[in-house]
């Protein structure tokens, strides 16, 4: 009955922008910790950011820390992704997930709750 869906991925030049979204239902999202993911065919699957239940801080992979941003709204149940600057190499396909588990870190693999996907590709 979880469910998490990903939305706003697309084609954009580089130097664009996008704003992934990530609904989720059929939990209680308030006290869930976030991670945001990405994959490229032939490579490993890529922490990006997340937010920390247990004491609200975040992660930003170097890759993408100062052009990226993650944010959630807990009255509508969605977390979102903003991406700034955007570069050839941040072509992946974005995964969101959530965990009601308390980590030490947030940004590990051993998440509850995935989405499916969306596609973001990022060429001139």
């Amino acid at each position: 009955q979880v469910q998490l869906v990903e939305s706003g991925g697309g084609l954009v030049q580089p130097g664009g922008s996008l704003r992934l979204s990530c609904a989720a239902s059929g939990l209680t999202f308030d006290y869930y910790a976030i991670g945001w993911f990405r994959q490229t065919p032939g490579k490993e699957r890529e922490g990006v950011s997340c937010i920390s239940n247990s004491d609200g801080s975040t992660y930003y992979a170097d890759s993408v820390k100062g052009r990226f941003t993650i944010s959630r709204d807990n009255a509508k149940n969605t977390v979102y992704l903003q991406l700034n600057s955007l570069k050839p190499e941040d072509t992946a396909v974005y995964y969101c997930a959530t965990d009601p588990r308390i980590w030490p870190r947030c940004m590990h693999y051993e998440y509850a709750y995935w989405g499916q996907g969306t596609q973001v590709t990022v060429s001139s």
